[in-house]
């Protein structure tokens, strides 16, 4: 195959690449807490020109690869919920919870509590505090959760505050290493431990919206469509050419 079809495919392969990541952003634009993925592309040389005129550094085929993708770790907005058991978290920490498969870490601060009094997530895992998992007492009410994490709660008619716990509130030293798990959770890499976050503040009442923008990943998708569609009409035309280029070779009298 010629060097400009693969070059165009190799430049077909990432957009599609990108538009996968731009469909999934898009999906979860109503998700709470929720950061927006963003391609890496880098120029990949292969040095596949053989021919003798050409200089050294026109030997080498310019190729776009794939590098991966970068999280975008800014904050989305906060919207008040009223509700007592919502947070959200004014900082870059995340709340530590206990799934089936290990701890994980999510910005998604609707909790709730199960039939058994636990603090859990949308999902049904633990909310963990600094001493494990979070559980209310049937008489609890009034709960208050300070900015620090610490919930406070007024207990039974004699109106004695007691603590339930504090929630475990963590950092890491390079959050673009954490790995996505579903159901809006975070797993921890091989070589980066979770540290308290002493810096991030919990605001009751509220929960993260997702930080994607629409309209900026709308505009995205077309032009992604955009330019696939030039690059597929390119390599039709280079291939017509081709045919056309052998078709009049054979004509030409022995």
């Amino acid at each position: 195959m010629e060097n400009a079809l693969l070059i165009g495919l190799s430049r077909e392969t990432t957009l599609l690449r990108h538009l996968d990541v731009i469909a999934n952003n898009l999906a979860n634009v109503n998700t709470n807490g929720f950061k927006a993925d963003h391609m890496l592309f880098e120029e990949y040389l292969s040095p596949r020109a053989h021919e003798d005129n050409f200089r050294g550094v026109d030997r080498r085929l310019s190729y776009v690869q794939d590098r991966g993708t970068f999280r975008d770790l800014t904050e989305g907005a906060l919207q008040q919920t009223n509700n007592p058991l919502d947070v959200a978290i004014d900082g870059g920490g995340f709340i530590a919870v206990q799934t089936a498969g290990g701890e994980r870490y999510t910005r998604d601060g609707n909790f709730h509590l199960n039939n058994v009094g636990q603090l859990v997530t949308a999902s049904g895992d633990a909310v963990l505090g600094t001493s494990g998992p979070i559980v209310f007492q049937p008489t609890d009410h009034d709960i208050n959760i300070s900015p620090d994490g610490t919930i406070t709660v007024v207990e039974g008619t004699a109106r004695v505050d007691s603590i339930r716990g504090k929630l475990r509130v963590v950092s890491f030293a390079d959050a673009q290493k954490l790995l996505k798990q579903g159901d809006n959770l975070y797993a921890a890499g091989n070589t980066d431990t979770p540290t308290q976050d002493l810096k991030s503040a919990v605001r009751q009442g509220y929960v993260e919206k997702s930080n994607v923008s629409s309209v900026i990943e709308m505009s995205q998708m077309i032009e992604v469509n955009r330019a696939y569609s030039n690059i597929a009409t390119m390599l039709s035309q280079q291939a017509d050419l081709h045919k056309t280029a052998i078709q009049q070779l054979a004509d030409v009298p022995a």
